[in-house]
């Protein structure tokens, strides 16, 4: 199974440059083992199991509460059974429905 996760947190009232406060999140992310693709507006995370892709975000989360007094999460999941690397299979279905490979996250 797969869960496959777009997050973004990020924190309100601080400067214009949130950068530094998503390098929190997406150190945790890293270190956690799980496949994630870092992008400009968010990150997507994969993980087998439910518990595990959301003790990995609520650890992002605590890091930011930290300092920041007010965080803005947007979360879209997908959920499939028997499904696994969704992240590479999902694009690469596509690609072969366009007959080439197509651009991508840098």
């Amino acid at each position: 199974m797969s869960f496959i996760v777009f997050v973004s947190m990020t924190p309100l009232g601080k400067e214009e440059s949130v950068s530094k406060y998503v390098a929190r999140v997406v150190d945790i992310v890293d270190k956690s083992g799980l496949d994630y693709v870092l992008t400009p507006m968010g990150t997507i995370v994969e993980g087998e199991d439910w518990d595990q892709v959301m003790e990995v975000l609520k650890k992002g989360f605590e890091a930011l509460k930290t300092d920041c007094n007010r965080i803005s999460i947007v979360m879209k999941i997908d959920y499939r059974k028997g499904r696994t690397k969704g992240l590479v299979s999902k694009v690469r279905a596509v690609e072969e429905k366009v007959g080439r490979d197509i651009k991508k996250a840098m």
